[in-house]
């Protein structure tokens, strides 16, 4: 397969420390990608920095918390430094407390909401301007399956902020494409990562467990989505990709 298209593109990826983010930076790495790799754990980060420039790749590691705004506008400066622009910017990062909304984890909901959907609009913000003015980019946010149907008993709160996230890449894509700019939407199922670990319900957390024990498949199904978006010629957007387990039904 030709790497011509992600060959040198400059791709930001936030919640880069674990799970999709790191495998998506490992993929896009091997195929040429040079990458800006945020999150809020700098050690995480600056090891995975280390395995990528020993494999011979290029990656640069910016200490972010993406429900600051300030810290994805640092982001976007610390890439325009170093590389001078920016073409892809993954909108990653994410938590998943699930709980039933009886229990009342208001805090957790605010924690949904700054990070899932403030943290993906922060990332927009910051990387527009310069998408707009080099009329060329390509903006792609994690949103789940649960951004397609309610997760109802545990989820409610975490499908929302998903389906915000699917309402934000259906409004942007509409607006900019005209503009160049590609947005992408991915609805992951079951993927191995740290967000089944995010439940502090007890009933909850049990659930999620049985349920990816059951049929989670690898982070690297995800970084193959993400690389397929972005290999594709300019004029050619893929706007959404739903990826499950197999054997999964939700």
């Amino acid at each position: 397969m030709s790497n011509s298209n992600i060959q040198n593109k400059i791709i930001v990826i936030t919640g880069a420390s674990s799970g999709l983010g790191e495998a998506t930076a490992r993929h896009l790495a091997a195929r040429g990608a040079k990458l800006v790799l945020a999150a809020r754990r700098a050690d995480r980060l600056e090891k995975l920095v280390a395995d990528i420039t020993a494999a011979g790749g290029q990656a640069l590691a910016v200490t972010t918390d993406v429900a600051r705004r300030a810290d994805l506008e640092h982001l976007t400066a610390q890439t325009i430094a170093q590389f001078g622009r920016i073409d892809v910017l993954v909108n990653n990062a994410g938590v998943m407390p699930m709980a039933p909304m009886a229990r009342l984890k208001v805090d957790e909901w605010d924690q949904m909401i700054d990070i899932n959907v403030k943290g993906v609009l922060y990332g927009i913000a910051a990387v527009l301007p310069g998408m707009l003015a080099q009329k060329s980019g390509h903006i792609i946010n994690l949103s789940s399956v649960a951004g397609l149907r309610v997760s109802a008993g545990v989820g409610t709160v975490y499908s929302a902020t998903k389906f915000a996230v699917k309402a934000i890449s259906e409004g942007l894509r509409a607006e900019v494409g005209k503009d160049g700019i590609r947005v992408t939407t991915l609805y992951p199922g079951a993927i191995d990562s740290e967000l089944k670990h995010g439940s502090t319900d007890p009933d909850a957390a049990a659930a999620m467990k049985s349920f990816y024990d059951a049929f989670e498949i690898p982070a690297d199904s995800v970084a193959r989505a993400v690389a397929y978006a972005i290999e594709q010629p300019a004029d050619v957007a893929i706007n959404e990709i739903t990826l499950r387990p197999t054997r999964q039904e939700f």
